[in-house]
């Protein structure tokens, strides 16, 4: 299966940096309070957790490729995450910030029982910076419908 495509752009709001503190029970003033970060960061203005960033490749990923890569009872198989290699947080990313993805298919692997082992090379732009947010090699295993009882 080849897995490309880059996503529509997205912009990172205080409150979307602020739930997802909530919910990860992460206070952190870096990314929650813009009184403190307007005194004491060196980007003057709260920046998104890096594992937010991270868990919008999910969306990110249905955008670019226009939902092809989810798979359905009706499908050939399912995408299953299997996790990822060389995250790496390059930039921050700023409240405010507008970003997006793009991804590519690096390899694929044939595994026992009809599995392939996929990776896709992710890459989470900042519009107007030369500096990614994030690369990372994510992992999934496409397993047959057949294998999951559909």
């Amino acid at each position: 299966m080849d897995v490309q495509g880059r996503s529509d752009w997205i912009i990172v709001r205080q409150d979307m940096i602020s739930q997802f503190g909530d919910l990860t029970l992460d206070m952190e003033p870096l990314h929650t309070d813009p009184e403190w970060c307007r005194t004491n960061s060196p980007y003057a203005v709260p920046i998104a957790y890096g594992f937010l960033t991270l868990s919008l490749l999910t969306h990110f990923l249905h955008d670019a490729t226009r939902d092809a890569f989810k798979g359905t009872h009706l499908a050939d198989g399912y995408p299953i995450n299997y996790g990822f290699d060389k995250v790496r947080f390059v930039e921050p990313v700023r409240v405010g910030d507008a970003i997006r993805a793009s991804f590519e298919s690096r390899s694929a692997v044939d595994r026992s029982e009809g599995r392939t082992l996929l990776t896709v090379g992710a890459t989470v732009e900042i519009r107007d910076r030369s500096k990614p947010a994030l690369t990372a090699d994510w992992l999934f295993m496409w397993v047959p419908a057949q294998s999951v009882g559909c």
